[in-house]
């Protein structure tokens, strides 16, 4: 069947493929949710290792700005040029929601800044837009948002975005230059820029990593959609998700490269979940997209998960679970067999709210430090899920158990439920402003001759300084620690009685009751706390991380601590940030439609009792003759010594933390 869940407050109409019988269904969210007829039960899959190799690197290089910057997969496209590029309505095919609306906010009291933090140990300048544009001999596009992954184990760091990385040691030192993605996965380059025609790679996005305690491997995850062919950037259909696994402790050394299609269209051995193309009625066959990918494990699986969309289509089709034999995996093994959960497939009984049975969207799986995992039922993987990407505002979080994953070792399928836990009140919030400060992108725009040089016309008017994105209420990074289960999500909030910012709501739950030990909000007055994430030593002793941007900051990499004897305590700046977003997603002219991108998410890791946090914020500012100075090149024009790109200047910050025993 395909349910239409149109505007707030609205009805709809479902309608069974077998059936002219139609039943009303009050939903207060605004989504298009596609629920076809499937097989019961989960769906067997294998994955295949690829010869993998060690960490490569080709230098920094390139002009700061050619005719081809933006890859049409991660940007917005234009909904009638016939790509393939976009969903149909201008929208990015990657990154999508389903909340396009702010729902009610939540109300709280007011936290101080603290003006030391004794906490903390270190801090590490994480990769930038500089790095990311001019990686691999420049053969790379201008990308917002970061998208941040972080692992960290046996004395080493790793720090991912879009589309780089790069590995640090224990100090915070880099041991590896910066490493474009499509390089570190044997694919041709995002974009060869010294041939002609052009040539394209496959498009890679949503980085994730982690290290396992327990087999001492490392796992790197990212979305990698095919081209057409290799001089269009329009999209073949197939989609995959690439899981490289180190094969020993050390993440310089060698890994092997397993692919897990997720297209789910029937073809390359995949269900067929019954997207479609193309974009407007009348409605055919056509590839899924494996969108959004996050990762956890247990003592026996390694589980990731998507969000379903059609690729061309505007269906949702709800949260896919993949969950493969982790000490196969980590054993290099040429083959590794898993099972696929869908949870928009009513036959596994897991449509959550009757009765009007939704999906999951963004579950996100657990991840437990120290290989302290949870043992019970034959071994259990906790995954927590976001109820007010459907509503506007609720009081509830979906806690999803997979139980017996042993039986993954012996080809055997887990089980899957899910319960809801009532929560305090949480909602999608608004965009995040900024204070006033230097933006010379957006000042070059009304400047003839630099205008022409980011591939801008010329503006008569400066476009205004962009609210930041924000995310919208899907749940963060995931912990099972000290038999808690932590969460964290964005939200609108009202602090003190001011008026509207963004915030932070956290939940440090018990899996077996579901009842919270801690949950609360974090946020500031006149100020909006954003992209949340969690990580969480073995005796319970956590950080949260995330950007902290308004009245009073510039955007900043912040934390607080969390525990779940007295929640969270006071907010600390690990790097205050120096000026505000400057980047091409917020400007006409240079996107269309303009959606400022922030985020899309943050990264923590626990390593012994101490904490790395990554988080997105803006390291740097220029004055329009500083960013105007310069021939094209990676330190000359628009790049302010080095120091940002042409069309962005976001950067990471990496906080090392102690929390103690």
């Amino acid at each position: 069947m395909r349910t239409l869940v149109p505007k707030p407050h609205s009805e709809v109409t479902v309608k069974h493929r077998r059936s002219e019988s139609t039943a009303l269904i009050p939903l207060c969210a605004a989504l298009l949710l596609a629920l076809p007829a499937r097989a019961a039960g989960p769906t067997r899959i294998t994955v295949s290792a690829s010869p993998g190799g060690t960490v490569q690197v080709a230098g920094p290089g390139g002009d700061s700005v050619t005719a081809v910057e933006f890859d049409l997969a991660q940007t917005s496209g234009d909904a009638d040029s016939g790509d393939g590029s976009d969903d149909g309505e201008g929208n990015p095919v990657v990154n999508r929601t389903i909340a396009h609306h702010a729902g009610a906010s939540a109300v709280a009291k007011g936290r101080s800044t603290a003006k030391s933090n004794p906490e903390f140990l270190t801090g590490v300048q994480g990769l930038n837009f500089n790095n990311q544009r001019f990686a691999n001999g420049g053969n790379q596009f201008s990308v917002e948002p970061p998208d941040q992954g972080l692992c960290a184990g046996n004395g080493f760091v790793i720090e991912s975005a879009n589309d780089v990385l790069r590995i640090f040691d224990s100090t915070g030192t880099p041991v590896t230059p910066v490493v474009d993605l499509n390089t570190f996965y044997g694919y041709a380059p995002a974009i060869n820029r010294a041939v002609s025609p052009l040539q394209f790679g496959p498009s890679i996005t949503d980085p994730s990593c982690y290290f396992d305690p327990d087999t001492q491997r490392w796992f790197h995850v990212v979305l990698t959609l095919d081209r057409a062919n290799a001089f269009t950037q329009s999209l073949a259909g197939s989609n995959h998700l690439d899981i490289a696994v180190s094969t020993s402790a050390n993440p310089t050394g060698s890994w092997v490269v397993y692919h897990l299609p997720v297209q789910n269209d029937g073809t390359q051995g995949t269900p067929d979940h019954g997207c479609v193309q193309p974009r407007r009625p009348p409605f055919v066959h056509g590839p899924c997209l494996g969108d959004y990918p996050h990762i956890g494990a247990d003592a026996n699986g390694f589980y990731i998960t998507t969000n379903e969309f059609d690729l061309a289509g505007p269906f949702f089709y709800g949260s896919q679970i993949y969950a493969l034999d982790k000490h196969a995996l980590a054993a290099n093994s040429a083959s590794v067999t898993g099972f696929l959960y869908n949870t928009g497939d009513p036959s596994l009984g897991v449509l959550i709210d009757a009765p009007n049975d939704l999906p999951g969207f963004t579950v996100w799986p657990a991840q437990s430090p120290a290989g302290v995992y949870n043992s019970a039922n034959g071994g259990t993987e906790f995954f927590m899920s976001s109820m007010a990407v459907f509503y506007g505002f609720d009081t509830r979080v979906s806690v999803w158990s997979m139980t017996n994953t042993s039986a993954l070792s012996s080809g055997q399928a887990p089980n899957l439920s899910i319960r809801i836990a009532d929560t305090i009140g949480y909602g999608v919030p608004s965009s995040s402003f900024q204070k006033p400060g230097a933006i010379p992108l957006a000042q070059c725009q009304t400047d003839a001759v630099c205008a022409g040089r980011v591939g801008s016309a010329l503006r008569t008017t400066q476009n205004a300084e962009a609210r930041l994105d924000s995310n919208d209420s899907r749940m963060q990074q995931v912990v099972y620690a000290n038999g808690k289960l932590w969460g964290s999500l964005d939200t609108g909030l009202i602090i003190d009685g001011t008026d509207q910012q963004n915030g932070i709501a956290y939940f440090i739950l018990n899996p077996d009751s579901l009842k919270a030990f801690q949950q609360g909000y974090v946020g500031l007055a006149n100020n909006n706390a954003n992209y949340p994430t969690i990580a969480v030593t073995p005796s319970g002793r956590g950080v949260l991380a995330f950007t902290l941007v308004g009245a009073d900051h510039y955007p900043s990499a912040a934390y607080t601590s969390l525990d779940a004897k007295i929640g969270a305590g006071d907010i600390h700046v690990s790097a205050e940030g120096a000026g505000p977003q400057d980047g091409f997603s917020g400007y006409a002219g240079l996107a269309n439609p303009v959606r400022p991108r922030w985020g899309d998410y943050g990264a923590a890791a626990a390593d012994g009792n101490v904490i790395w946090t990554a988080s997105e914020y803006t390291a740097q500012t220029c004055t329009f003759a500083q960013y105007n100075a310069g021939p094209s090149s990676p330190t000359g024009f628009g790049t302010c010594g080095g120091t940002r790109g042409p069309l962005g200047n976001w950067s990471t910050f990496l906080s090392k933390l102690s929390v103690g025993p």
